[in-house]
């Protein structure tokens, strides 16, 4: 685990409850940039919350329309990993009240949507938060895009045991436009 002064700091109230604000700039068209098709190399820790520092690599194509008007976006994620196929597929909703995303997560292991990450983009980075359990321990998960350069955004993925004071970075997508 390590610090990262990047990430936003998390807010929790009173009843346990993650408090998530909207950027002023937030909006239906975050994105945007991501219509279409893209190659990704994948790096991914063997193991999370573990102190792993043993990473595997992979490749997976992705591609994501708009729907909903635009308030809404869908991808189909397809990975060969371990000589198994994998699919995953995200569901994004933006919420024109609150100018928050909620992201959705499922895939072909467990066939379930996992609890969205919710959150906004300012200057063309996105931080996106929820609550989870993963090995029997109350976690906080953390989406970070990066979209600065539209053609070859990042996404990452990390987790925290102490609230978001420390995080384990532990899967980076390194996208490529097709």
């Amino acid at each position: 685990m390590n610090k990262d002064v990047n990430v936003p700091a998390v807010i929790i109230n009173a009843q346990g409850e993650l408090v998530i604000n909207a950027s002023p700039t937030s909006s239906k068209h975050d994105f945007d940039f991501f219509v279409g098709k893209w190659n990704i190399h994948n790096k991914k820790l063997k193991s999370r919350l573990s102190q792993c520092t043993e990473w595997e690599e992979f490749e997976s194509t992705q591609e994501m329309y708009l729907v909903l008007n635009g308030l809404g976006n869908i991808d189909n994620f397809l990975a060969t990993v371990k000589s198994q196929a994998f699919e995953g597929m995200t569901v994004r909703l933006f919420n024109p009240i609150t100018k928050l995303w909620s992201i959705y997560w499922a895939d072909s292991n467990n066939g379930i949507l996992d609890p969205p990450v919710i959150g906004s983009f300012n200057n063309r980075i996105g931080y996106f938060f929820t609550k989870d359990i993963v090995h029997s321990k109350s976690i906080l998960v953390l989406f970070r895009w990066d979209a600065r350069d539209q053609n070859n955004p990042i996404w990452s993925q990390a987790f925290s045991e102490d609230d978001g004071k420390n995080w384990e970075w532990n899967w980076y997508m390194y996208m490529s436009k097709l």
